[in-house]
């Protein structure tokens, strides 16, 4: 390699010496003399042409030091959704078959359905005396830091809008028993079981 890159014989010199000490090659090797080159101030050069001076021993960090940063620590692990093989062959197949991709609308609709089974029947009528009782305390929050007037016939307006649907929600629930009940007792005094 020495021959190779046409080194003068007494950089090859400086190179075996070091390698017989055990040192590290030397960064720069000046090519006809063995005196150590003038330092040049680092305010006359600029920053970027300055080689990065590097020790000449190996530093080893203490086991402490490496232990105490991440390099130890190990990645949470995440799993993923795995994809269903024998699925997508299957869809694959209805889609050149076909040309349409009927297996996923079939899927479609049954996850549609699963999840209209699990919501809870939504009751506006309690949803509404929540609303009523959630203005009267705040109301009642304003009147004791002195805002009472300032807020009252706003919070009556709303108050009474609630009640209103809460009457036209009640109809609508009455109406729907009277109909189940007459669907269940088709025969029979109707007049008796409604009173």
């Amino acid at each position: 390699m020495m021959e190779e890159s046409k080194l003068t014989r007494f950089q090859r010199r400086c190179l075996m010496d070091c390698l017989r000490r055990g040192d590290s090659l030397p960064l720069q090797c000046h090519p006809t003399s063995s005196q150590e080159p003038v330092p040049v101030p680092p305010a006359s050069s600029p920053a970027c042409c300055q080689p990065s001076k590097l020790s000449a021993k190996p530093h080893l960090r203490p086991a402490e030091v490496c232990r105490a940063g991440d390099a130890y620590t190990r990645e949470k692990f995440r799993p993923q959704a795995r994809r269903d093989l024998e699925r997508e062959k299957q869809r694959l197949q209805n889609i050149l078959a076909t040309g349409k991709d009927v297996v996923e609308h079939r899927a479609k609709q049954i996850l549609v359905q699963t999840k209209e089974e699990e919501m809870p029947e939504f009751d506006r009528f309690e949803e509404l005396v929540n609303e009523v009782q959630e203005r009267r305390e705040f109301l009642a929050e304003m009147e004791a830091l002195g805002q009472g007037k300032k807020y009252q016939r706003i919070i009556f307006t709303e108050i009474s809008q609630k009640i209103r649907e809460m009457e036209i929600t009640d109809k609508k629930r009455s109406e729907e028993v009277k109909e189940i009940m007459t669907k269940d007792f088709p025969s029979g005094n109707k007049s008796g079981l409604l009173d």
